[in-house]
């Protein structure tokens, strides 16, 4: 991975946990699998009296579906307590990237979760051999998405008086 990022999972991005999670401009955890990336757009039809050949679509709410990070490890305390925070309601939302790199270590895809938030957490058994803290599922959700192919993991999520996003959480 580019050498900007100063965490131990930037130097080894050719291992099994293909999905880095960004937060800020760090590397906080790696997983071997992502499931769940989904995108419903609603929609509306309208046929025309007297047009039997066509019909008009318009377009609705965009949802997005949860989440879900499998079989990952961390040894980045900042994620860890953002994930704890969930204990207690206190989390707060983030711009979270998850980054795949090929293997010269340049980002492949990305997938910017704007306003992302942690709705469960799932560790393995805990063995005391090793440093890294292991996570066998984390679910997000999250209220907006950016597609890339670049590094677009941002601080805390700001909004305006309306409630809606800064502009700088989109950047």
């Amino acid at each position: 991975m580019p050498t900007q990022q100063s965490n131990s999972h930037a130097e080894n991005y050719v291992t099994t946990n293909r999905f880095y999670i960004e937060i800020g401009k760090n590397i906080v955890a790696s997983f071997s699998e992502c499931s769940g990336i989904s995108i419903e757009v609603e929609k509306e039809v309208y046929h025309e009296g007297g047009v039997n050949e066509q019909q008009r679509i318009s377009l609705g709410q965009t949802r997005y579906s949860d989440i879900t990070l499998k079989r990952g490890t961390t040894d980045d305390n900042t994620f860890s307590q953002w994930l704890s925070e969930l204990f207690e309601r206190k989390t707060q939302r983030r711009n979270v990237t998850i980054l795949t790199y090929n293997q010269a270590g340049e980002i492949m895809k990305s997938w910017c979760l704007i306003g992302a938030i942690p709705v469960g957490w799932k560790l393995p058994s805990l063995e005391a051999d090793g440093n890294m803290v292991a996570v066998e599922e984390l679910t997000l959700a999250f209220e907006g998405l950016k597609i890339g192919k670049q590094s677009a993991g941002g601080d805390a999520v700001s909004r305006d008086a309306k409630g809606y996003f800064a502009e700088s959480t989109w950047k």
